[in-house]
């Protein structure tokens, strides 16, 4: 198979979809790699890295659209992108289809097979295509909460972890799953104090158990919700409902029991964001303000450290796109339910429930493109 790899072009965007090493298996495997000039820098892969592994380096975007059957990419395709792409070719990369319609219609428009990593599921309802950016971004938002309660930043001018005779930060976290354990596990290890909530009772119980001292598990209900907001200075939105629209758990109202200075980071914005006053954001211009409450929505976290996060998404999806360059894409879905449900519009047909549940889109059983 003819495989393209095209330098990311959205904002601050600095991973690449395949890294040298990931070249070296796929021309081991007797597929063809071409990868867009300079796609790697932002990573730290250069060029001669890529040719040294196999890869023929190629000027533009356009040149890779164009010869390439399959096209591995990190975030979905932007608008300049989509007239690049052709019918029949295979995409695989972040989506989050729910989140942005006119992505949903472009592909439709163009009749590409759009597989997406976020609805790639394992029979016990893991996404392991997910993980590895969901473990990023989750210690991320921490990170980045902490930097924002700084006061020249708008902060309530909080230390996360406090000092000997002060108290530390209050983080409240919306989410048991990946995103909301990894960021629970970074908040207590800066010594906040911790409130991390959940609908799972069993989730709860499990993070009770692993959990550090400083951690708290809370029953998630709006009641809950509203009677914490008022006391807690950070809030991670770690919500993810596969391949749907998040819901909003904190609503425009709720932000005037919130202290000013406050800070929300919403790590579900790419999926239309768990607190209803969020908009994605870019590493660019990060945060702006509502009624006194700083609000953190950047889309593509994990693009912020590109090596790290590059590394860790391709250690995932390696080895899922040798299955699809071997088979073809329609044997290799046939053959694994897990790829399956990566399906999510397939030559101008939404297969995917979730996708077309959200913009009310005539839905077509995935089994029907196979």
């Amino acid at each position: 198979m003819i495989i393209g790899v095209p330098k990311e072009i959205k904002n601050n965007e600095n991973r690449v979809g395949v890294t040298p090493a990931g070249v070296v298996e796929l021309v081991r495997n007797g597929h063809t790699v071409y990868v867009q000039s300079t796609a790697g820098e932002g990573s730290g892969f250069t060029d001669d890295m890529y040719e040294g592994a196999g890869a023929t380096i190629l000027p533009t975007i356009e040149d890779v659209y164009s010869i390439a059957e399959m096209i591995i990419k990190v975030k979905e395709p932007i608008e300049s992108e989509y007239s690049l792409i052709k019918e029949d070719q295979l995409l695989f990369t972040y989506f989050h289809f729910a989140s942005y319609e006119p992505l949903t219609h472009a592909m439709i428009k163009q009749k590409a097979v759009c597989l997406a990593y976020e609805t790639v599921e394992r029979a016990d309802r893991s996404l392991p295509l997910l993980v590895p950016m969901s473990e990023v971004a989750g210690r991320m938002s921490i990170q980045e909460g902490a930097k924002y309660l700084e006061k020249p930043l708008k902060g309530r001018g909080i230390l996360l972890g406090g000092v000997p005779g002060v108290r530390p930060a209050k983080v409240m976290i919306l989410g048991g799953g990946v995103v909301g354990t990894n960021a629970a596990k970074m908040a207590a290890g800066m010594g906040a104090d911790v409130t991390i909530l959940d609908t799972n009772l069993a989730r709860l119980r499990y993070l009770d158990d692993v959990m550090p001292a400083n951690v708290n598990t809370f029953m998630s209900n709006e009641y809950n919700i509203r009677e914490l907001l008022s006391t807690h200075d950070l809030i991670i939105g770690a919500v993810l409902i596969p391949g749907a629209k998040a819901p909003h758990l904190i609503t425009r109202d709720m932000l005037k029991d919130m202290r000013p200075g406050t800070v929300v980071v919403d790590v579900a914005v790419d999926q239309g964001g768990c607190i209803e006053t969020c908009k994605p954001t870019t590493h660019e211009n990060p945060t702006y303000i509502i009624d006194d409450v700083v609000h953190y929505c950047v889309a593509n976290m994990p693009g912020a450290v590109p090596y790290t996060s590059t590394l860790a998404l391709t250690n995932a999806t390696l080895p899922y796109a040798i299955q699809l360059a071997n088979k073809g894409w329609k044997q290799a879905c046939a053959d694994s339910n897990e790829l399956k449900l990566g399906l999510n519009v397939v030559q101008g047909k939404v297969v995917y429930k979730g996708v077309a549940e959200a913009f009310n889109l005539d839905y077509t059983p995935v089994e029907s493109v196979l």
